[in-house]
Formats: C-alpha cells, sequence, structure tokens
C-alpha cells in the first residue's frame, strides 16, 4: 500500500510540479491529502480562496481515484460542487479527506471534506466525478 500511495505522490510531483499538495495516505477508496498555506492563498479578509480549497479537493479525488485503478494520466474532472461551511484559518494546513462513493467504468464519483488543521469541524464539503477513459 505505501508503494502506491509513494508512487501517486511521485506522479502528482512529475506531472504537477505547480501542486503543493502533498499526498499523505492512499487506499481502500480513500486518500488525504494536504497543503501549507501562504499569501497567495488567501483573500480580502484573511480567509483562504475558494480555487485553493477547491484545487485540493480535486487533487484529493484524483489521488483517491488512481489509489483505485491505477495511475491513469487521462482521468480528468466532469463535475466538481463545493459548499462552503465556514471560514478555515489562514495560518493552518488544509487537509481534504476524500472517500470515492461509487467507482464504474467511464465514471467514479467521491467526497472530499476539507479541514483547517487542528480542527475537528469540516470548513468545506465537496462532490466530485471523474471521466474514467476507456482501457487501450
Amino acid at each position: 500500500m505505501n508503494d502506491r500511495k509513494e508512487a501517486i505522490a511521485r506522479f502528482i510531483r512529475e506531472e504537477f510540479p505547480q501542486a503543493r499538495v502533498e499526498v499523505d495516505a492512499v487506499g481502500d477508496r480513500c486518500a488525504t491529502v494536504s497543503q501549507a498555506v501562504d499569501d497567495s492563498d488567501l483573500r480580502p479578509g484573511g480567509t483562504i480562496s475558494g480555487p485553493t480549497l477547491m484545487a485540493l479537493a480535486d487533487v484529493a479525488l484524483y489521488v483517491a481515484l488512481l489509489g483505485e485503478i491505477g495511475i491513469v494520466p487521462l482521468a480528468v474532472t466532469t463535475s466538481l460542487t463545493i459548499n462552503f461551511l465556514r471560514k478555515p484559518e489562514a495560518g493552518k494546513r488544509i487537509i481534504g479527506e476524500c472517500r470515492l462513493m461509487k467507482v464504474g467504468k467511464t465514471l467514479a464519483m467521491g467526497e472530499v471534506s476539507l479541514y483547517s488543521e487542528g480542527l475537528d469541524d469540516p470548513v468545506a464539503h465537496v462532490v466530485g466525478t471523474y471521466s474514467i477513459p476507456p482501457a487501450r
């Protein structure tokens, strides 16, 4: 299981060098990812921006899916819906915990809970769908 996590983390680092996301856990249709937050992630009012939260959730879904089907670079997001629940803390890492709800032949659907590190209540809830390309 650790080999799978390391392979996915390496793939993310190599293919998405702009991403600052760390792969913390992968397995059993789940994934946990995290990201340190800096000033570039903040919006006026000192809260973490929506695009930062959505990007982390999208990566969490992608990592969970790759953990389930293997590294399939052309699996792509087809929908992503986010509900912002409370203000994330600017000085804390954001943690995304993903659970895949369904993995079919062509589509996978999952949900992600986003947390500010150290807080029990989620700051956002995300539901997303990925398209899985046909096997070659």
